[in-house]
């Protein structure tokens, strides 16, 4: 197979291509989108209310995850980037202990020991 053929080739020629920026808040999107969720706040549909898709326990995962990779990214991202993603993630925080039966202590919510207390 030749290189022009080949997809693995053209997969890397692609992704070389793709600022680091643009990767880091791609995968932030999806990290929100995936916790918006489990939260509870899909839009209702034919499969059902948004809220039936409600998991808090993948969602602290998810939200965990996304505080740690916003931080981590934010002085390299720019703050344009990174407010936006602080944003979403913050208000993600919030919907994450309005849905929870026993909010967590101030602090100790997902993702919490990256970004400080959200309440």
């Amino acid at each position: 197979m030749s290189e022009s053929t080949d997809p693995t080739a053209a997969a890397t020629r692609d992704i070389a291509d793709v600022a680091a920026v643009e990767v880091i808040t791609t995968a932030a999107v999806h990290l929100m989108s995936a916790a918006a969720v489990k939260c509870g706040l899909a839009e209702d549909g034919p499969r059902g209310a948004g809220a039936d898709f409600l998991d808090l326990d993948e969602a602290r995962k998810l939200i965990t995850a996304l505080a740690a990779l916003v931080t981590a990214s934010a002085p390299d991202i720019g703050n344009q980037h990174a407010r936006s993603l602080r944003d979403g993630l913050r208000s993600l925080q919030l919907a994450f202990r309005e849905a929870s039966p026993f909010p967590d202590a101030p602090g100790e919510g997902p993702g919490e020991k990256f970004t400080g207390s959200v309440v």
